[in-house]
């Protein structure tokens, strides 16, 4: 793949307090929350983009999750 060519991912992910991260995701992308599972889905004009993307997504579950884990909510 070159770095210019559309992309897309899809993530599903199981978490015992999905519904809290799922809030995290709001302003990130798009998905949906069912039960514990988590799915996201995200395309983008280039691979660059997606990439980047993909780490704020991370980022942002990331600390969510710590937040959970401080808080003693997970």
């Amino acid at each position: 793949m070159k770095k210019n060519e559309s992309s897309h991912f899809e993530l599903t992910f199981e978490h015992p307090d999905a519904k809290a991260l799922a809030a995290s995701l709001v302003t990130e992308c798009d998905f949906t929350c069912n039960d514990n599972l988590v799915s996201v889905s995200e395309s983008s004009e280039s691979i660059v983009d997606l990439r980047a993307r993909w780490n704020s997504l991370m980022r942002g579950l990331i600390a969510s999750e710590h937040a959970l884990s401080a808080t003693g909510e997970d």
